[in-house]
């Protein structure tokens, strides 16, 4: 397990490659998370109750988003990174969140343009959800290669730190926001400060960008299959499925508890949405800080090894934490059982992109981790509140725990699927 082999001039040449690709992932998902924080202050800017087009504009508009465009920018960004490499694929995509949030700052609203403002803002979200689709998978691979060996999994672990990171920046910002102006100002115009805070940080993040070194040869970009879905299901698609089953249940989980626990913590454990955001806000700080704890032990026991213990637990712990937080009062053990919860998931988040791309030889790599995450994400993440809240509304909430907890079973099996050595990417010893 030893890096001896490294040079200190390539160790910390690697190390800026990791916070340059992972700079960009920490704007994408705060950029992403903006908008639903900030929802609350803008919709009536751009949605006026009394026009029922505009009303389901909005609708189809969150929908679409949130959900049709990842698969596609999964899709055109793992052809892009493999065809034409990662970095480029990495600039265009913090570029195109760049420019939604820009867009989306700068909107004058319904009053002023019609129906051309949330036309527009719909366009703009559309742009955010295809480069947050196509991110994922880029940096993912990007990452995994430029980790060093033996320490594969540490380095990998800070796409999830930034991924958090970039949650708890959107709602830190909000918060100073809140404390600093009134409740007029921010519907006026304050919602709109946090958009031009991610459109700047984005730019300095594609500086960063352009500073990193292409970790594609020549060849494989030209290879026949570089980027293409035929050559991706004509020879991969076991891994592809391998991929898709245990991202089916990681995603589900992952979403349970961070963004649909405070909807819970308030409606079914009967919290205040204040110490709601408090106990979120704490978990999510801890869980950050768990990613390169996990991505270590993940080097000493191996990936296998931490997929499996990430599907064993979840399977039998998901139930008990669930029904015991449904009836808490007190936020502290709240707090303890979220933790708990989001250190079982961190077996899997602080590897998984890791995982992926050991599945997949380079010339279709970023194209086989973006689309079977993207899919997997948009299905079974995505999905998890409605679902949640459909069980509840038809007086079955305990049918969810339970449809987790099946997930989480299908992802163990999965895992198990999984080779011993690691078949691409250099083995680590």
């Amino acid at each position: 397990m030893t890096t001896t082999h490294y040079t200190g001039e390539e160790r910390s040449k690697r190390i800026f490659a990791i916070v340059g690709a992972s700079s960009g992932n920490l704007v994408e998902w705060f950029d992403f998370y903006v908008y639903a924080f900030c929802a609350i202050y803008f919709a009536p800017h751009f949605f006026p109750s009394a026009d029922a087009t505009v009303q389901l504009l909005n609708t189809a508009g969150v929908f679409a988003a949130g959900f049709l465009m990842r698969p596609i920018g999964g899709w055109i960004f793992g052809r892009v990174a493999d065809r034409h490499g990662r970095k480029n694929s990495m600039m265009i995509s913090v570029l195109m969140m760049c420019a939604g949030s820009l867009v989306i700052a700068c909107l004058p609203g319904y009053e002023s343009i019609g129906l051309w403002a949330p036309a527009l803002l719909l366009l703009a979200r559309l742009f955010q959800g295809l480069s947050v689709g196509g991110e994922y998978g880029t940096t993912a691979t990007y990452m995994s290669e430029v980790a060093l060996r033996g320490q594969r999994g540490f380095f990998a672990s800070f796409q999830y730190v930034t991924l958090i990171g970039g949650q708890l920046l959107a709602v830190l910002v909000v918060v100073i926001l809140q404390q600093v102006l009134s409740e007029d100002e921010l519907r006026a115009w304050g919602w709109r400060i946090p958009f031009v805070v991610g459109a700047i940080a984005a730019v300095i993040s594609l500086l960063l960008r352009r500073t990193l070194k292409e970790t594609t040869s020549a060849e494989t970009r030209q290879d026949k299959d570089a980027g293409s879905i035929v050559g991706l299901f004509r020879n991969h698609t076991p891994a592809f499925i391998t991929v898709l089953g245990y991202t089916a249940g990681g995603s589900l989980i992952f979403y349970t508890f961070t963004t649909y626990m405070q909807k819970y913590l308030v409606n079914t454990a009967g919290m205040t949405a204040k110490t709601s955001s408090f106990v979120m806000t704490g978990a999510l700080f801890f869980y950050m800080c768990m990613q390169p704890l996990f991505g270590m032990l993940a080097d000493k026991i191996g990936r296998r090894a931490s997929m499996l213990w990430f599907g064993a637990l979840g399977t039998l712990f998901t139930l008990p934490i669930l029904l015991v937080l449904k009836t808490v009062t007190s936020p502290f053990l709240a707090f303890v059982l979220i933790t708990l919860a989001l250190a079982i998931v961190s077996f899997y988040t602080s590897i998984s992109g890791l995982v992926k791309a050991e599945m997949f030889p380079p010339q279709v790599r970023a194209l086989g981790v973006g689309l079977a995450y993207a899919v997997a994400n948009a299905i079974f993440g995505g999905s998890a509140e409605f679902v949640a809240l459909s069980f509840k509304s038809g007086g079955n909430e305990n049918a969810f725990y339970w449809y987790v907890t099946i997930m989480m079973a299908i992802a163990f099996l999965f895992s198990l699927r999984l080779p011993k050595q690691p078949s691409y990417l250099h083995h680590d010893h």
